[in-house]
Formats: C-alpha cells, sequence, structure tokens
C-alpha cells in the first residue's frame, strides 16, 4: 500500500474514533465535570489515539526539507540615557496572560521512568482505625470509597480533543512542525558531539519510545493475523502507524 494512501486512510479511521470520543464526552451534558467511569473510557482510547495520530505525523513529516535560519545578529545594547531622563525609572512592561492557552498536540512520546520510585498507598477509605483510650470519644466515619459517579474536572480532557482534531485537520501543517524540531534537535545533537561532555545537555533521539507505543496493546503490525477481543479498532490503526513512522524514520536518518 503507497504511503501516502495509509497515512490517509488510517486518518480518516481516527476521526471516527474521535467523533465518537466526542460524544461520549457530550453525554455529561457539556458540563466541565463528567463521572468517573465516562472520564476513564475516554482516557482508554484517547490516549493511543493521541500516539497514532502522532505517528501519522511523523510518517507525513518523510521528505520535508527544512532550512534552519542563521542565528540572528546580536541584539544593540540600549541606549546610554542622558538629562534630566538619566534618572527616570521606567516603567515595566505589562504581560497580558492569554485566557485560555491553545493546546497542542506533543510530537514526543513520553519517555518511560524506570527508576521512579512508587510510593504505597492506601485509601482513605482502607485507613486501619486507630482510637484514643477514652472509649466515649465520638467516632468519626470513614470516608466513602470512591465511586464510579464522582465527578471528574474535565477541562484538560476537552482541551486534549480539541488538540487532536486540529492535528488531524492539519496533518501537513503538523509535518512541517515536526520537521522543524527534528532538523533543531539533529543540529543540536550534532554540536554536542562537539563540545565537551560537561557541556553536554539530555536531548531526544528518537519521537518514540522504545517498546509498545503508549496506550496501545499491539506490539507490532501483522495485517493477517488475528486478534483475541480485548484488542480494539485503535489498537490495530496504532500498529500500523507506528510501522509507517518507524519506516519514515529509519530511510529520513539513512538519506
Amino acid at each position: 500500500m503507497d504511503a501516502a494512501v495509509a497515512i490517509e486512510w488510517n486518518r480518516e479511521a481516527l476521526k471516527r474514533i474521535l467523533a465518537m470520543l466526542v460524544g461520549m464526552a457530550e453525554l455529561g451534558g457539556g458540563a466541565p465535570t463528567l463521572p468517573r467511569r465516562l472520564y476513564r473510557a475516554i482516557v482508554r482510547l484517547l490516549r493511543p489515539a493521541e500516539s497514532a495520530a502522532r505517528r501519522l505525523i511523523i510518517a507525513a513529516a518523510y521528505g520535508i526539507v527544512v532550512t534552519l535560519p542563521h542565528p540572528g545578529k546580536p541584539k544593540p545594547k540600549p541606549a546610554i540615557r542622558r538629562g534630566s531622563h538619566a534618572f527616570t525609572p521606567t516603567k515595566p512592561k505589562k504581560r497580558t496572560r492569554p485566557e485560555s492557552r491553545v493546546l497542542s498536540l506533543p510530537l514526543l512520546d513520553p519517555l518511560k521512568r524506570p527508576f521512579r520510585i512508587r510510593r504505597r498507598y492506601t485509601p482513605a477509605h482502607a485507613m486501619p482505625r486507630i482510637t484514643l483510650l477514652d472509649f466515649d470519644a465520638e467516632r468519626r466515619p470513614l470516608p466513602a470509597p470512591p465511586s464510579p459517579d464522582d465527578p471528574i474536572d474535565a477541562t484538560r480532557l476537552m482541551r486534549r480533543l480539541d488538540a487532536l482534531a486540529a492535528a488531524l485537520d492539519d496533518l501537513p501543517g503538523q509535518a512541517k512542525r515536526f520537521s522543524r524540531w527534528k532538523a533543531r534537535n539533529d543540529a543540536a545533537l550534532a554540536l554536542d558531539k562537539e563540545a565537551r561532555p560537561a557541556t553536554v545537555r539530555f536531548r531526544r533521539v528518537s519521537p518514540l519510545r522504545r517498546g509498545r507505543p503508549p496506550g496501545g496493546r499491539l506490539s507490532h503490525y501483522d495485517p493477517s493475523a488475528t486478534h483475541p477481543r480485548r484488542i480494539r479498532e485503535v489498537d490495530e490503526i496504532l500498529a500500523h502507524a507506528h510501522a509507517l513512522a518507524e519506516y519514515a524514520l529509519e530511510y529520513s536518518d539513512t538519506s
């Protein structure tokens, strides 16, 4: 199958899944909160959909050549104030903060943290009851365990859905965005090889992390294989998009 045809086929499939997720979110009546059960159901499908869209962007960026701009001239120093205005304090410029920051789809997979120390957490409703020796003391009831109907703030979730929709609607623009990042990152890696080890900083070598894609349940793409029930449509899309992205990265690095 042609790469462009495969990218477009997977993009349309992701748009159908996104429309389903938006419909699920609208079940909450447009409120800023969603029930815990519905929130988790959306996240379980949204995470692999984001990973698949990220890989389609990488595959679409194959063959795009980006020329980095030359470093600009140093900014001139401010002129020395003379006369009566020499000691007049200048008012700081007021920075206007946008009311709602536009969330864009991340181009890099989140890295795993193998050395992270996981703290043991005991929920409040399962904590041991410790009472004083005063038997007449009033016993406070334990908090109720979390319920599937508990409301959860869905503001960031809706912004993630909007970011995914914007990325799928403008795949060529997102591909150019990734090409610019890759050109800057490759140039920085080349400079790090010539610099001293003390001045070298941590940089991503690949936008994809090793192992299974985030949120996916398939380790590789095999169109002729039969999958168990737990494999969803989004898992097959993610596995196919992952193969396309790996192909694009491999041949773009060797060319």
